[in-house]
């Protein structure tokens, strides 16, 4: 017993170290693994090579599936090219399972040391994240070399090898074994170099492991396909793709099962390598098989999960993904493209506010007013979403992303209850009671309507780019907004010197709309402080000089 319990210690620690290395990865290089993928994707080869890159640093073809799925989900690439990247990853996972699979015990102690002084020294920053992934690493050296001393135990105990006897019986159960365990540990890549370390050390037969190796192939494709389910439509089309390849790869590999076993039981080393070799022969058939398949594999799947062109106008989320939730710097991304989508509603309803008040649509302020339920809503969920993304585990440029969306998000929101509040007035003031603007008021107000439709675009560019002289622009925008609120104001009040019966009936309304306008404006040109403070060119604005003495 107490040899079996260590081997299921040695294991754990496996899956917890591959764990540990493919979290610090993505935490660490997320962003830049992001844009090397969208930039390797112009043809298929290039699509496969950035997918082996990738995996071949992440350690997890899963991981990279989930990257892949939340690019097609938002539009970024096309799901031809996301799977001609899946075939890459797979190989890569093999690539480094062959690497793992040498003996590189000696590296364990040096890679657990170095990694925690990285970790406890600077634990918050860049070192420290590239220090949790020294400490995967080694505990994944380590617990290799535990599992073979603990499995050289176990293969001397009659039970242990009745039990191992029964997996012999059918290559059905053995593939179902397999996937099973690539399932449950959440690593194709711990799976097989679990099985070749039980193989190398007589816990069991080749044949077997082999088998093992298949279904170990065929879960890591199930498990994608099972993390994205709930995820939207073109979210989940990569995963299926891919599992489409990996029974494909199952079908071919199989019969070859006895033949690969025969002929480089000769070749190979030791039984391991010849087990993770059979895993990279697996994927490599595999890629040159599909690469020229995957266009028409991109259209059955697309038949079969057809994608659902939704109205823009809905308050369902679109791009929180979350399956991106286990890489930060993707998140981000979606929550950031969320943002625009919750802008774009606010957006519709500023164009349609002076529709209601030029032709006193009331159906049509009924149905704004109706919008900022979704403004509302699209704010919640954001908000909720973001709250899942821990932020020690963002760098600081990510965790000041990560508060321009919150305070975006509730500008919009505010901005949403605003126009609300001004068509409720509208309709109280202007519709129900017939009244209408002078010609010289309504003229005013639309011009603040079309500077107040530019500052919306204009803040929208400068939170998805950051960029520093739109930012100023922006807060030029301001100062000229606050000037023409306070002349308008000014001509209103001459308007009703001069007893001008419209501007008398409406001057309540008048006053509070170009008031409130002015407050959206504010609002929405608050998106360029966060810009020009990081920039240091907030400094010189009058909006932040020092007080003078008095």
């Amino acid at each position: 017993m107490k040899h079996l319990l260590n081997l299921l210690a040695a294991i754990a620690l496996l899956v917890w170290g591959t764990q540990l290395v493919r979290t610090g990865v993505l935490r660490v290089f997320g962003a830049n693994l992001r844009q090397f993928i969208s930039r390797g994707v112009s043809n298929r080869l290039k699509a496969v090579l950035s997918g082996v890159g990738v995996t071949a640093i992440v350690q997890s073809s899963t991981a990279t599936a989930l990257i892949v799925s939340s690019f097609v989900g938002q539009g970024m690439i096309s799901l031809t090219a996301a799977l001609a990247v899946m075939l890459g990853a797979d190989v890569g996972t093999s690539v480094m399972a062959v690497v793992f699979s040498l003996d590189l015990s000696w590296l364990s102690p040096l890679f657990i040391f170095v990694g925690v002084v990285m970790f406890i020294s600077r634990q918050d920053s860049t070192v420290g994240r590239v220090g949790r992934v020294f400490i995967g690493l080694g505990l994944m050296l380590l617990a290799l070399r535990l599992i073979t001393e603990s499995t050289t135990v176990l293969t001397q105990s009659p039970t242990m090898l009745t039990l191992l006897e029964a997996l012999t019986s059918d290559i059905t159960m053995e593939v179902l074994t397999g996937a099973i365990i690539s399932i449950i540990s959440y690593s194709s890549l711990a799976t097989v170099l679990l099985v070749a370390t039980l193989a190398a050390s007589g816990g069991i037969p080749v044949d077997v492991a082999l088998g093992l190796v298949i279904g170990a192939n065929l879960g890591s494709g199930l498990l994608a396909v099972l993390t994205t389910l709930k995820a939207n439509v073109q979210t989940r089309q990569v995963p299926l793709g891919n599992l489409m390849f990996k029974m494909v790869g199952v079908v071919l590999m199989i019969p070859l099962v006895t033949p690969w076993h025969q002929h480089m039981r000769g070749i190979a080393p030791d039984v391991g390598t010849l087990v993770v070799m059979f895993h990279l022969a697996f994927n490599t058939v595999v890629a040159l098989v599909c690469i020229l398949l995957t266009g028409k594999v991109a259209w059955l799947v697309e038949k079969i999960l057809p994608v659902q062109v939704a109205s823009p106008s809905t308050s369902r989320p679109h791009h929180l993904d979350a399956s991106a939730l286990s890489t930060p710097s993707l998140a981000i991304s979606c929550a950031a493209r969320e943002a625009l989508h919750q802008a774009d509603v606010v957006e519709s309803m500023l164009m349609g506010l002076q529709k209601v008040w030029m032709t006193d649509d009331q159906k049509l302020a009924e149905h704004l007013r109706k919008l900022d339920d979704e403004v509302d809503d699209l704010y919640s969920a954001i908000k909720y979403y973001m709250t899942k993304i821990s932020r020690a585990e963002l760098d600081e440029t990510e965790g000041r992303r990560w508060t321009d969306i919150i305070s975006f998000t509730i500008n919009m929101e505010q901005v949403g209850d605003l126009i609300e509040r001004i068509l409720q007035d509208v309709e109280d003031k202007k519709i129900k009671k017939g009244r209408q603007f002078s010609q010289a008021g309504l003229e005013e107000i639309n011009l603040l309507h079309a500077h107040l439709v530019s500052n919306l675009r204009l803040a929208m560019s400068v939170f998805l780019n950051g960029n520093v002289r739109d930012a100023q622009k922006l807060l030029e925008e301001k100062a000229r907004f606050r000037d023409l609120e306070l002349a308008y104001s000014a001509t209103h009040l001459d308007r009703l010197s001069d007893n001008t019966v419209q501007s008398i009936e409406t001057s309540s309304l008048h006053i509070d709309l170009i008031s409130d306008l002015k407050r959206i404006n504010s609002l929405l040109c608050s998106v360029a402080y966060p810009i020009l403070e990081s920039a240091g060119a907030l400094a010189h604005s009058r909006l932040r000089e020092p007080s003078v003495t008095r």
